[in-house]
This record gives structure tokens, sequence and C-alpha cells, in this order.
């Protein structure tokens, strides 16, 4: 009796050992499914001059960008310094990897001389806000 009752503590602590290893090697594989680091927004330029307008012109540009990180970048809201500039970009998140494109479109309308517009872009990097710039000249 008391040797089966040796064998049933042995067998007890075994499969406790087991499950304890087991339960390590599951934390080990979640650990490797997060991400690889934070979402890094990369644009090609960020400033682009339109050059002489008339007054009246619609005029746009596409700034284009890739999520050089880890994780799935969003982009957040695109704010205008101004109504006559309007951000338009799409809002689901931009894969690792993978490229994006914010145009910018500005309304020479009521405008003149050299015009600097800037649009604030809010995204879920670390540095969290990226400016873009255009300018133009509105010849009346």
């Amino acid at each position: 009796m008391m040797l089966y009752r040796m064998a049933y503590y042995i067998l007890l602590f075994t499969l406790f050992v087991a499950g304890c290893g087991q339960h390590q090697a599951d934390k080990g594989d979640e650990a490797s499914d997060e991400p690889a680091g934070p979402a890094q927004i990369a644009f090609e330029q960020v400033y682009y001059d339109f050059g002489d307008l008339q007054q009246g012109e619609k005029v746009s540009y596409v700034f284009e960008f890739k999520n050089e990180g880890g994780s799935p970048l969003v982009i957040r809201d695109a704010a205008a310094s101004c109504g006559c500039t309007v951000p338009r970009y799409n809002k689901e998140p931009i894969q690792p990897g993978e490229e994006g494109s914010i145009e910018v479109v500005f309304d020479s309308s009521g405008r003149r001389g050299n015009q600097y517009k800037t649009v604030i872009v809010k995204t879920n990097t670390p540095k969290r806000e990226v400016r873009l710039t255009i300018k133009a000249n509105v010849i009346v």
C-alpha cells in the first residue's frame, strides 16, 4: 500500500511539472505573436511648392509615405491650417511595409502672393504628429 501511495505522489508531481513546463512554452509562443515594434511613418517628402498659380486655381499634391514600423499605422486625423486646404486620406490601417498617401487640395480663390499652408497629420506613431507643408505664389 505504501508503494502505491508513493507511486501516486510521484505521478502527481510529474504531471504538475509537465503542466508548468507546457505553460512556459505557451508563454513563449504568445511573445512571438507580439508586434515587432511601433508603427513608423516615413514620407518621401513633407514639403511641396506649386510655384505660380493664377488666383482661383484649384490644385492638389499627393504626399506618399510608408509604414516602416512593426505595427499597423493608423492616421487618426489630418487637419489643415486653413479652410482653403483640404487633406484626403484613407482611414484604414496601413500594415507594416505597406504604403499610403495623403492628397492635399489647395484652392487659391481669394488668395494672393506667397501662401504657405500646413497639414498636421496625427498618427499612432511614437512621434504622434507630422507636418506637411505646401507653398504657392498666387498671382492676381
